[in-house]
């Protein structure tokens, strides 16, 4: 299957490692576009943080919509979803990719790293290291989709940084249907907030990362639930904190001073409108170009 990109550049600008190990045609890259993508509106939140940080980079994002969400589905699924939207995003020759999206990163993020030589920065790595700089009881809370957490990719993360802390983790299956359908303040989300956060608030963590980029929504609620001493850490912010140092350290920040262009793509209109993609974006959510992409 293929996602029906429009394709931006010639094949033979695309980033890719070739199976021989043969290298990448090297371009400047300043002015590309950062491609990013999400199993749907959730990334949004991580668009935001880029537009405010970085206003001068032009950006694609592709919102899966058609098999949002990913969080239920096998991690193979994920794994094939996320590749084939890369290699349509690595087409478009763009200089940068952000996973923006927990469950594609637990997914193919070693492969994707593996595969391509562009860089690819994912919403895992920033928002671990950030957590672990603010614990202060070395008890951190993840809460994400069953994918995220039953991937084992936050551990793996946390075990990288070699930091002696311990990491609970809930999933939250039901937090993206609520944020979905508008709903941030329900008695209902209240009592499933509860819910899922009582193992955190027994293990008395004092740093809740929100491994869902669905979840900067619920920050009202969650804080609710968890109490002001316990610090929320939004992957959204740190992404961008972490976009802007490996395009400055790799000389690719666009120094134009023009305000940069943003495209969003759809894989399907059900799942996404204008008014749900500006409850995550704001107002520089307009038009969404629709590629078709059959549902299995």
């Amino acid at each position: 299957m293929e996602v029906p990109f429009n394709r931006g550049v010639d094949a033979g600008h695309r980033h890719c490692r070739e199976p021989g190990g043969g290298g990448a045609v090297v371009v400047d890259r300043s002015e590309r576009p950062i491609g990013m993508f999400d199993s749907g509106v959730g990334g949004l939140t991580v668009a935001r943080a880029h537009i405010d940080l970085l206003p001068h980079e032009h950006l694609i994002y592709f919102g899966d919509t058609a098999h949002c969400p990913y969080g239920p589905r096998p991690l193979e699924e994920v794994r094939k979803f996320a590749l084939e939207i890369t290699d349509a995003l690595v087409e478009e020759d763009v200089k940068m990719l952000v996973v923006a999206c927990n469950s594609a990163a637990s997914a193919a993020l070693d492969e994707m790293r593996e595969r391509y030589v562009v860089p690819i920065v994912s919403v895992i790595e920033p928002a671990v290291k950030s957590a672990i700089a603010i614990s202060r009881n070395r008890r951190i809370g993840l809460i994400g989709t069953e994918a995220t957490v039953n991937s084992g990719a936050y551990e793996h993360a946390v075990g990288d940084t070699k930091a002696n802390v311990l990491l609970i983790a809930q999933a939250c299956p039901r937090f993206v249907e609520f944020v979905e359908r508008g709903d941030t303040s329900s008695d209902e989300l209240l009592e499933v907030a509860r819910e899922y956060l009582e193992p955190m608030k027994e293990s008395e963590v004092d740093t809740l990362i929100l491994g869902c980029t669905h979840y900067p929504l619920l920050r009202g609620v969650l804080r609710y639930v968890m109490g002001d001493d316990v610090v929320l850490v939004s992957s959204a912010e740190e992404t961008a904190n972490q976009v802007y140092a490996e395009l400055r350290d790799a000389d690719l920040l666009n120094r134009s001073p023009q305000t940069g262009t943003h495209r969003f793509i759809a894989s399907s209109e059900q799942g996404i409108s204008g008014e749900l993609g500006a409850r995550f974006l704001g107002p520089e959510f307009k038009a969404v170009e629709y590629r078709p992409w059959d549902k299995p």
